[in-house]
């Protein structure tokens, strides 16, 4: 296991649970699962078998929120953040990618 301040930074580590989860996102625990079976988030299953959420997850069910609270369809939503964040991935490896070029051809 990493070591505490690691865990600290990791946007991955499933601190959160459902309860604090709802209270910072701002969304009813219900929404929080709904969003687990539209596939937006895959929460950490404690030993106990407790949703556990990461603060990226948080973010992402934070949008999704944002978005359903504006009219979006719940599944709209999820499958535009699910494009957005692909989206996002892509342009950092081609962002690197550019930056490897650069240098090699320097």
């Amino acid at each position: 296991m990493a070591p505490p301040h690691d865990l600290l930074d990791d946007e991955d580590f499933p601190a959160y649970t459902m309860g604090r989860a709802a209270e910072i996102t701002g969304a009813s625990p219900d929404f929080l699962r709904r969003l687990d079976e539209a596939k937006l988030i895959t929460p950490f299953r404690s030993a106990g078998g407790h949703r556990r959420y990461s603060r990226y997850q948080l973010r992402l069910a934070a949008r999704a929120r944002e978005m359903v609270d504006r009219g979006t369809a719940l599944e709209a939503a999820c499958r535009i953040i699910i494009l957005e964040d692909q989206l996002e991935d892509a342009l950092r490896h081609h962002q690197s990618y550019q930056r490897r070029q650069h240098a090699d051809a320097a």
